[in-house]
């Protein structure tokens, strides 16, 4: 089940961003949470930023924002990560096909996201849920205590 976040939910989403499987490949590097209280704030002031539910707990979290004006029909997906311990489990499925399809409902015919490049799990799934690949952002992601930037890709899914 899908909802909005809470305040309330802010141990359960900082434990899950500064997973070592997760915080790689999301947008900040660890931080003790209360640099994080910002970032989360910031998030839960977009209304746009959901938690997925799983077994009575967080399993997983994404951001689907729409855009305003001429490009309304467009939404980005980001901020998207699953507990490790749902890994395998079809959480991410579930969680990103309930996002697609609302959507879809509200009237988005083209979501955007990007990927890291060294993040083939995520790249598969993605490819396999009908994303494909438009660009690359190259040398657009940097890890701290990594000495390489990374290439950042842009993929899309389009609705008739």
């Amino acid at each position: 089940m899908r909802r909005l976040t809470t305040p309330e939910d802010i141990d359960a989403v900082f434990a899950l961003y500064m997973h070592e499987k997760v915080v790689r490949f999301l947008g900040y590097d660890p931080m003790p949470i209360e640099d994080f209280r910002a970032i989360y704030q910031a998030l839960l002031d977009t209304r746009c930023f959901y938690v997925y539910e799983r077994e009575g707990r967080i399993a997983g979290f994404y951001r689907a924002t729409r855009h305003p004006g001429r490009i309304q029909h467009v939404a980005g997906l980001g901020t998207l990560a699953v507990d490790p311990a749902f890994h395998g489990q079809g959480v991410a499925l579930a969680m990103v096909s309930e996002a697609i399809d609302a959507l879809k409902t509200a009237g988005v015919k083209r979501i955007e996201l990007f990927a890291e490049s060294d993040n083939a799990p995520a790249l598969r799934f993605y490819e396999k849920l009908g994303f494909e690949r438009e660009g690359t952002l190259r040398k657009y992601y940097k890890r701290a205590g990594e000495e390489n930037y990374v290439d950042e890709y842009v993929m899309a899914l389009l609705f008739d």
